[in-house]
């Protein structure tokens, strides 16, 4: 941060660190590529937005799918109306992963600066399973499945409907099911993100899953007309008997878009500039809020999601997976998440203080990101 030959810096710390290394960066005079999500809260990613504009800095967030020409074209078809407008957008991440255990405290690893790597977050006893990697299943510094895989295919959902606002409502169902271990995000989750007229659900499964549509990780856009897949090896778009209508290729270097901009000075220029990473980025911790408010009971009927025939749909399916799984959801409750209303403009919950608390979080010093800019 301190060699003014170094024009660039490039974020790839955990997500508690994302904002406030960003916004040192951007102080220093220099432009800043960081690595998705773009923040460990809704609060701080709105001043990492402000510490952009203030400074005139090129910032982007390391989305690399936005810069892959398969799905700028897929995107592109999408957008055309080709096969009628987008009824809802699947985000589908299913991945396996086992349990991270329990495990005890234990002496800082020779070597590490471990006041250093907690920065923001509460200090606490070193733990393995609050180091590399495992920092992800803690909501102390990063945000689950869905923040840390999730996030491209939200941001890819959002990208096809086209949306440049917040969603008005949003809900999750979940939980860590399978194991008991010191992870306290969900495996298995149901995000539904309702934007009046058209809906994104994110589905999250990390026990062992067949595939959606045949993908198991990716996008699938339900269209008036047809659908258009994005995942894996399929990038194409087809019509409503299944037929491939048109497939989409291409490479391309998000971080070469990136340095192409910053040579131009041309924030215009950016494949996922800052704005858009928190827009994005924003869908992963909806969800999430609505987890961490939510009651953890036995769930009944065939329609937790009021209002969301799509959102129950991807229910049945994932009541299914997990009896495939031997889990029993009469005796293994679920987290029912707060149905939450979001006010866009003032990026917060009318009347609902609890979750107003869980827009940002508590810095501790001398790690704070800066009110003022």
């Amino acid at each position: 941060m301190d060699d003014k030959t170094i024009d660039v810096v490039s974020i790839a710390m955990p997500n508690h660190w994302h904002v406030l290394a960003s916004i040192w960066g951007i102080q220093a005079g220099k432009d800043v590529y960081v690595e998705k999500p773009l923040g460990h809260n809704i609060w701080e990613q709105r001043k990492l937005v402000e510490a952009s504009r203030k400074h005139n800095k090129i910032v982007q967030m390391g989305n690399y799918t936005r810069s892959l020409q398969s799905h700028r074209s897929a995107i592109e078809f999408l957008r055309s109306g080709k096969i009628g407008k987008v009824k809802v957008a699947h985000g589908i991440c299913y991945g396996t992963r086992g349990s991270i255990r329990k495990l005890a405290d234990a002496p800082v690893p020779a070597g590490v600066d471990y006041n250093l790597w907690m920065g923001p977050a509460a200090e606490r006893p070193f733990n393995p399973n609050r180091f590399h990697y495992n920092w992800h299943w803690n909501f102390e510094y990063g945000g689950g499945e869905i923040a840390n895989n999730g996030i491209y295919y939200l941001d890819i959902a959002r990208w096809g409907i086209g949306k440049t606002e917040h969603p008005k409502r949003a809900m999750s169902i979940g939980g860590r099911v399978g194991y008991e271990d010191d992870g306290n995000t969900p495996n298995t989750q149901i995000g539904v993100l309702d934007y009046g007229d058209v809906q994104i659900i994110q589905e999250i499964r990390g026990l062992s899953s067949e595939k959606y549509m045949d993908i198991l990780s990716g996008n699938v856009f339900h269209c008036e007309e047809g659908y258009v897949v994005i995942g894996g090896k399929t990038i194409a778009a087809f019509n409503p008997k299944g037929e491939v209508i048109q497939k989409f290729s291409g490479a391309g270097e998000h971080f070469r878009n990136f340095a192409d901009a910053v040579k131009a000075r041309n924030r215009e220029g950016l494949n996922s500039e800052v704005l858009e990473g928190h827009l994005s980025t924003v869908l992963c911790h909806l969800p999430n809020i609505s987890h961490r408010l939510g009651e953890t009971k036995t769930v009944t009927g065939d329609a937790p999601f009021q209002g969301s025939d799509p959102g129950n749909d991807a229910w049945h399916r994932m009541t299914a997976h997990l009896k495939d799984n031997n889990i029993d959801l009469s005796k293994i409750p679920l987290r029912v998440g707060r149905t939450l209303t979001f006010d866009g403009k003032n990026e917060s919950f009318a009347g609902d203080e609890e979750a107003n608390k869980l827009l940002g979080r508590e810095y501790r010093k001398p790690f704070v990101v800066p009110e003022n800019l």
